[in-house]
């Protein structure tokens, strides 16, 4: 799929960093902003069905520059230095970043691309936060309703700001996902937020009642379940064994298959390599 608006502005971009813009491109067409004197780009990591590790979506990380993929989260450096009004211009700059790095690569388009809100903006924007990145999508030709908007892990009593802000994003046509602690909490968020997606730390799955209560909820709903942080085989053959008493697919995401990286495309020897360890798994 083409996005000629997108390409547009792609064509507008420079080599290098200029003075009058916070965006440019390097020679491999990928985009790179400027914050704080930091330079900043778009790592991704995917969300995989744990049967046959099929990708059906990927998060997007900010990070500082690094020819490895391995830059630090720039969120992590700048947190307690940053203003309220510097944490929503970051935040404005990363959803850029992310979309133009993302729709660039025709291979990815097909999948949903999942972007976090930081917790710290949750009480700072306002109710146009929402609507400003439909309209910059918009100007790129982007298509709105394959973005996820990922909420932030919260205490009970920010449930209502909780819900202030998906409402928000729900009203510009965004679909959301929401962070839970554990299970019981997701089953508390399905039923108070109404999201397209729970995320649930892996590790925290201590209650198979509950992850089963939830899977079933959830189902019942048409709203995805993803466990997260999935960094080992026996994670992993726990959540196997989740989805055969739950008799579902379960979707996953974790350091046991993939580290955020610019993009997916794979060659040759990485190729077959990448099979033969999933196919290892799966068996």
């Amino acid at each position: 799929m083409n996005f000629p608006a997108l390409q547009q502005y792609l064509s507008h971009l420079h080599a290098t960093p200029q003075a009058d813009t916070s965006l440019w491109l390097d020679e491999q067409g990928r985009a790179h902003g400027r914050y704080f004197n930091s330079t900043l780009t778009s790592a991704f990591q995917p969300l995989r069905t744990l049967d046959n590790q099929r990708i059906v979506g990927v998060q997007g990380f900010m990070r500082s520059y690094s020819r490895s993929d391995a830059g630090l989260s720039i969120w992590k450096l700048l947190d307690t230095g940053a203003t309220d009004e510097q944490s929503i211009e970051l935040d404005r700059l990363c959803r850029l970043l992310h979309a133009v790095n993302f729709y660039r690569q025709p291979e990815m388009v097909d999948i949903d691309l999942y972007l976090s809100v930081h917790a710290r903006l949750l009480a700072a924007v306002d109710s146009n936060h929402g609507m400003s990145f439909r309209r910059v999508l918009d100007v790129l030709g982007l298509p709105h309703r394959k973005i996820v908007l990922q909420l932030p892990l919260i205490q009970h009593d920010q449930a209502w700001l909780l819900n202030y802000v998906a409402d928000n994003y729900r009203r510009n046509g965004f679909r959301l996902a929401v962070n839970a602690a554990n299970t019981r909490q997701g089953l508390a968020l399905l039923e108070q937020v109404h999201p397209d997606v729970i995320k649930v730390d892996v590790r925290e799955i201590t209650d198979e009642a509950a992850a089963l209560a939830l899977l079933q909820a959830s189902a019942e709903k048409k709203v995805r379940v993803v466990f997260k942080r999935v960094e080992s085989t026996a994670i992993y053959d726990k959540l196997r064994k989740l989805g055969e008493l739950a008799q579902q697919t379960i979707t996953a995401q974790g350091y046991l298959w993939d580290q955020p990286q610019a993009g997916f495309a794979q060659n040759g020897t990485e190729a077959r390599q990448d099979r033969g360890i999933r196919a290892e798994l799966a068996s």
